[in-house]
């Protein structure tokens, strides 16, 4: 397999709360911060196939969200609990991450009396070599060579690194 390393120019797209397209139908509501859902499709523009969903499902509703097979995705509680995957299965709570598998898609049934609320986010692969040295994350090992000598030189978007302190109270840094 051959693999092509193209630098792209970063592109940002700012979006306001106010302004994520939302849709309700069934007892469920969706925010559609990327990608598509409930006949809903976000107005987010990703260089790759992409989707950040935001569902709240509320006691006795059942949803079923298409995944594409080749896609990795994940779904991530963040209030109430759920029933993941099969009917059959034990509910899962908040705070849980679920790991779909290749073509599961996903199907998610709220048999509880309090709202369930979780993320979908999914993305189709880049197929691309991956090299991690803490917190640097790039294609091959020069390149990560490369990003801590800027990090220690301050250099190629890391000039203002020299002001950041190790937070007392948290593990990231103070900016």
């Amino acid at each position: 397999m051959l693999l092509c390393h193209l630098r792209i120019q970063p592109r940002y797209q700012e979006i306001l709360s106010k302004d994520i397209v939302e849709t309700m139908k069934d007892g469920i509501m969706d925010r559609v911060i990327a990608g598509e859902a409930l006949g809903v499709k976000s107005p987010i523009y990703t260089r790759t196939p992409t989707m950040y969903l935001d569902f709240t499902l509320k006691p006795g509703s059942h949803l079923q969200q298409l995944v594409p097979k080749s896609w990795n995705a994940f779904v991530y509680i963040l209030e109430g609990e759920g029933i993941f995957g099969n009917q059959k299965s034990h509910p899962t709570t908040c705070h849980h991450i679920l790991l779909l598998g290749l073509g599961d898609g996903l199907e998610a049934w709220n048999k509880s009396s309090k709202v369930l609320r979780f993320i979908l986010v999914g993305g189709e692969p880049l197929g691309e070599p991956v090299v991690q040295f803490g917190p640097f994350v790039m294609n091959t090992q020069q390149e990560i060579d490369q990003t801590i000598d800027d990090f220690e030189n301050y250099n190629n978007g890391f000039e203002k690194a020299r002001h950041w302190r190790r937070s007392q109270s948290a593990v990231g840094l103070e900016f």
